[in-house]
C-alpha cells in the first residue's frame, strides 16, 4: 500500500489528487507542517509514503517516475518526494528538522516549499535521493497564478504518452533491436500494461514461445525449421517487450531482471538442442557443435560479467583505450558498427532464425561459432587493452565478486589455503598464468588421449592444484578478471572432449545437459551478485563440487566406466546438479528481499 500526503489543501481546479490516486496512492491532506509530520507517522511502517506540494503542476508520468520507481529508497521531483520503508526513519528525522524551523500552522512557501526543503534535508543527512531524468516532462511548483498558467501551458505542449513510449525503449541496444523490433514492440508493451499484464508474465510467454520453436526445430522438417525461425523471432519481440513494459509502467524487480536474463539463456540453449535433435532425425550428428556454441556463448558472457564486476567500483579507472572508445561512440555510424560486431542477442537471434528457416542446423552452428568467435576476440582484446593501459585500484568487493565467480569448491579452497603464504609475493600474473596453464593442460589431455585412460584423471589433479593457486590471493591484478572465464572454458571443454571421445549415442546430449545445468548455476551466481544479494551459499557450491570437483568426477567416470555406463553416469550427474541448483535458486529468488533492479547494461 502507498500513501501520498498533500502538505496543504489542493489548489482549486487541480487534478493532483486524482493523478495520485491513478498511480495507486491513498491521498491524505494535511493542514500544515506539523500535521504533515503527524500524518507521516500514522502511515504503517511497511508502506511507501509520498509527500507532495499541493501547488504541484506537471505530467502524471513525471509523478510516476518520481514517486513509484521501486528501485530507489528515496526519490524526488520538484514538489514531490517519496521514500520506501528503508528510508522512513530518515524522512521522519528530516521532517522533524524542517518543522523545528517552521511556525505552527504554516508551511514554507515558494522555492523553499516544505517538500523540497525536506528533500534537501534528506540529502544533507546522508540519504541518497534519486532524481529521475524528466526530459521534456514538466514538474513544477508555481507560486502565483501567472506561473501556474505558464506551467499548465507547458504541460499541454508536451505529448506525455509519446515521451513515455520513447522512454520505455532501452537507452543502449543493438542495431537490429533498435530499428527492427523496438519501433513496434513498445506499442505491444503499452497494450500489455493497459490489460494489467506484468513483465514477468511476458517473460514467461517469451520462454514458452521459444520452447515451442525448439520443438518445431526438433521435427527436422523444412516446415518445422521455418516455423521455428518465425517463432524464435516472435519470442525475441516478447523478450524486448517485457523490458519495455517494465520501463513503461515502472514494474521493476530483482526477480524480473533475473528471470529475463536466465530465460534468455534457457531459450537460446533449448533452441540449440532442438536444432541438434532435428539434425539427428536427418542423420546428421551436430551435438558437438551445439555444445561448442553453448560453451562459447556462456564464456563470452562470463568475460563480460567478470570485467564489469572487476571494474564496478575501481578508482582511477581511466585508460587511453577507454578514451578512444568514447571518441568512437561520438560518431554515429561507428556506434552501430561496434554494436553489431559484438553480435548482441538481437543480431544473433535474427541470424539463427533466418539460417534455421533457409539452411540446415549444421550451417547455423558453423555461422554461430564463427560469428561469436570473432565477437569474443574483439571484445576480449579491447578489455585486455583497457586493463593493461589503465591505472586502477580494485576494491575488496571486486576481488570478492571475482572469487565468487570462479566457483571454487572444497578441493581448490584447500589448495588455496595451503599455498596462500607462498604465492603472496609472486608476480601479479600468477593467478591468470596458473589458471591458463592448468586449464590448457587439462583440455589438451582430455582432447588428445583416448577414452578410458588415466591421463585425464592425472590432469584433473594437476588442475585442482593450479586452480587453488589461482585463487590463493585476492584477485586484484590487472588481468585477474580473466580467471573465472578461463576456469569456465576449462571445465566445459573438458566435458565436451571426454563425451566426444566416448563415441556412443547419447554421450554428447548428456554432456550438453550437464554443461547447461552448470551454466545455469553460473548465471545464477552472476545475477545474485548484480542484484546486491551476494553469491550463492558456500554449501551449494560445495554440494555440486565446485568447478574442479566436477572436472575430477567426470574424468574419473570416463576412466572407471565403459562408454555406455559413462553416458548414463553423465546424464545422472546432469540431473543431480540441475535439481540441486534449481531448487536452491528457486527458493532464493522467490523469498529474496533484494532491492528492485533492472539491467540497463550492454545488450547480451
Amino acid at each position: 500500500m502507498s500513501t501520498a500526503i498533500l502538505t496543504g489543501p489542493p489548489v482549486p481546479g487541480s487534478s493532483l489528487e486524482g493523478d495520485l490516486r491513478s498511480l495507486g496512492f491513498d491521498v491524505r491532506v494535511a493542514s500544515g507542517a506539523e500535521d504533515t509530520a503527524a500524518l507521516i507517522a500514522a502511515v504503517p511502517a511497511g508502506d511507501r509514503v509520498a509527500v507532495v506540494d499541493p501547488r504541484f503542476v506537471g505530467h502524471v508520468h513525471a509523478l510516476r517516475l518520481g514517486l513509484t520507481d521501486p528501485r530507489f529508497d528515496a526519490a524526488a521531483v520538484t514538489g514531490a518526494l517519496t521514500v520506501q520503508p528503508q528510508a522512513r526513519q530518515a524522512l521522519t528525522d528530516a521532517v522533524r528538522t524542517v518543522c523545528a524551523h517552521v511556525p505552527a500552522g504554516a508551511a514554507p512557501a515558494g522555492a523553499d516549499g516544505l517538500v523540497d526543503t525536506v528533500a534537501e534535508a534528506l540529502v544533507t543527512e546522508g540519504t541518497v535521493v534519486h532524481r529521475p531524468e524528466l526530459g521534456r516532462l514538466v514538474a513544477a511548483v508555481p507560486t502565483d497564478a501567472q506561473e501556474r498558467h505558464q506551467a499548465r501551458a507547458e504541460v499541454e505542449a508536451v505529448d506525455e504518452e509519446a515521451v513515455r513510449l520513447r522512454s520505455a525503449v532501452k537507452a543502449r541496444d543493438g542495431f537490429f533491436t533498435t530499428f527492427c523490433i523496438s519501433p513496434y514492440s513498445r506499442y505491444l508493451a503499452r497494450w500489455c500494461a493497459r490489460r494489467g499484464l506484468t513483465p514477468n508474465q511476458v517473460t514467461t510467454a517469451s520462454l514458452l514461445t521459444a520452447l515451442i520453436a525448439a520443438g518445431c526445430a526438433a521435427t527436422g522438417t523444412r516446415g518445422g525449421y521455418i516455423a521455428a525461425g518465425l517463432l524464435l523471432l516472435f519470442s525475441f519481440v516478447l523478450d524486448c517487450t517485457d523490458g519495455q513494459l517494465a520501463r513503461y509502467s515502472l514494474q521493476y524487480s530483482t526477480m524480473g531482471a533475473w528471470l529475463d536474463a536466465t530465460f534468455d539463456r534457457a531459450k537460446e540453449y533449448a533452441f540449440y538442442a532442438g536444432l541438434a535433435l532435428g539434425a539427428a532425425r536427418n542423420g546428421d550428428d551436430v551435438w558437438a557443435l551445439a555444445l561448442a556454441a553453448m560453451i562459447l556463448q556462456t564464456c563470452r558472457h562470463i568475460v563480460d560479467f567478470s570485467f564489469n564486476e572487476a571494474n564496478h567500483d575501481a578508482t582511477a579507472n581511466t585508460s587511453p583505450t577507454a578514451a578512444l572508445s568514447s571518441k568512437l561512440d561520438s560518431v554515429g555510424w561507428t556506434v552501430w558498427v561496434r554494436r553489431m560486431i559484438v553480435l548482441p542477442i538481437g543480431e544473433r537471434w535474427a541470424m539463427i532464425a533466418v539460417l534455421t528457416a533457409v539452411t540446415s542446423p549444421r550451417i547455423v552452428f558453423y555461422a554461430l561459432l564463427v560469428g561469436c568467435s570473432l565477437a569474443a576476440c574483439y571484445t576480449t582484446a579491447g578489455r585486455v587493452l583497457r586493463s593493461l593501459t589503465r591505472k586502477a585500484h580494485r576494491t575488496d568487493r571486486a576481488a570478492q565478486a571475482l572469487a565468487d565467480l570462479t566457483d571454487s569448491g572444497l578441493l581448490a579452497e584447500t589448495v588455496a589455503h595451503a599455498a596462500a603464504s607462498r604465492v603472496r609475493g609472486l608476480p601479479g600474473l600468477i593467478p591468470l598464468a596458473s589458471a591458463v596453464a592448468g586449464g590448457a593442460a587439462l583440455v589438451a589431455t582430455a582432447a588428445f588421449t583416448g577414452f578410458g585412460t588415466v591421463w585425464p584423471v592425472l590432469a584433473a589433479l594437476v588442475y585442482i592444484i593450479t586452480s587453488g593457486i589461482a585463487v590463493a590471493r585476492p584477485l586484484k591484478g590487472a588481468l585477474d578478471w580473466l580467471v573465472p572465464p578461463v576456469l569456465r572454458a576449462a571445465e566445459y571443454c573438458t566435458i565436451l572432449a571426454l563425451a566426444a571421445h566416448a563415441e556412443v549415442n547419447g554421450a554428447l546430449p548428456a554432456a550438453f545437459g550437464l554443461v547447461a545445468a552448470v551454466a545455469y548455476h553460473h548465471y545464477d551466481t552472476v545475477y545474485r551478485i548484480r542484484g546486491g544479494t551476494g553469491a550463492p551459499p558456500r554449501r551449494l557450491v560445495r554440494a555440486i563440487g565446485g568447478h574442479e570437483g566436477r572436472v575430477l568426477a567426470v574424468a574419473l567416470l570416463a576412466f572407471l566406466t565403459d562408454s555406455t555406463d559413462f553416458t548414463i553416469a553423465l546424464a545422472a550427474l546432469a540431473v543431480a546438479v540441475a535439481l540441486v541448483v534449481l531448487v536452491e535458486s528457486t527458493r532464493f529468488w522467490v523469498s529474496s528481499q533484494a532491492p528492485a533492479v533492472h539491467d540497463e547494461g550492454e545488450p547480451a
